[in-house]
């Protein structure tokens, strides 16, 4: 099997690299609407039981309140250890024998102040098992819609895409058409982008050549969103918007709590609870 330290901590290393300048660029724009926000950065260390996982790992939680993100969440973490037995069975080359397992990656959650701002998901990782694979994506969950940004959006996915296998974009988006669905609402979270999983390594090649791509699906996240905040971000909005904001937010809560397997898998390996559960907006309503 093969050893896959090094590539963990260089796929560790850029995570954080994208961290900060989404961060950087994100403060940029509070600055621009006339805000002193910034990152409030929380480090955290794997817990199991209520105690620390020697050797298990961590992360750090970025968090920012502010004019335009009303509440934005920039997560990095590399955690290592053991699956449970029954969880273990569930994940991607591992199985009650071979429980071992370590995860790298990077989480982005945006709840924007103004309805006419579409919030976003954004998320790459790389995780090993008996195997090793990257996975991650980033869709738009706009409480109004415009088209003109659903296609801008979809348009720099394509665009990092393309420039690694025609076939990815329309597979990529099918997937996240199908992942961000909310069975018992009958609805898609969003307007969708892209969703992978299981890019799997089957050597150096195949990490170097799916690690590029990776890379490239972060970049295309900071090329794109921060264009069409500052689109948005001007716009004046009413109370009907502002419900109809909140009303999409509780089902936005809804899908991350019930479907979502990114926070199953947090909670499942002894993640902080309160990076966890970043993707829950500030404030939602249910009627």
């Amino acid at each position: 099997m093969n050893d896959w330290t090094n590539n963990t901590a260089q796929a560790r290393t850029w995570f954080e690299s994208l961290r900060d300048r989404i961060c950087a660029e994100f403060e940029t724009i509070e600055r621009e609407a006339g805000s002193d926000a910034s990152f409030a950065y929380t480090p955290w260390n794997r817990e199991a039981d209520g105690e620390a996982v020697a050797n298990g790992g961590g992360g750090v939680q970025g968090l920012m309140k502010g004019k335009i993100f009303e509440k934005v969440g920039v997560n990095v973490s590399t955690v290592q250890g053991e699956f449970s037995q029954e969880f273990a069975g569930t994940i991607n080359g591992a199985s009650a024998e071979t429980p071992g397992f370590t995860a790298t990656g990077i989480s982005l959650v945006a709840h924007m102040a103004n309805p006419h701002v579409p919030a976003v998901h954004m998320n790459t990782r790389f995780l090993t098992t008996s195997k090793a694979w990257f996975g991650g994506g980033g869709d738009l969950n706009p409480p109004i819609p415009y088209e003109e940004d659903t296609a801008d959006f979809h348009a720099s996915y394509k665009a990092a895409c393309d420039a690694h296998d025609p076939e990815y974009y329309p597979r990529f988006k099918k997937w996240a058409d199908d992942y961000f669905y909310i069975p018992h609402r009958k609805v898609h979270r969003g307007v969708g982008g892209i969703f992978y999983d299981h890019l799997e390594c089957a050597d150096q090649a195949a990490f170097e050549a799916n690690f590029a791509f990776t890379r490239d699906v972060g970049d295309a996240f900071l090329n794109i969103f921060p264009a069409l905040v500052r689109r948005r971000m001007g716009m004046e909005f009413n109370a009907a918007e502002k419900l109809q904001q909140l009303e999409y937010r509780g089902r936005y809560a809804e899908f991350n709590l019930v479907w979502d397997r990114g926070t199953l898998f947090g909670l499942k390996t002894g993640g902080n609870i309160d990076a966890i559960l970043m993707s829950l907006p500030p404030e939602a309503v249910w009627t």
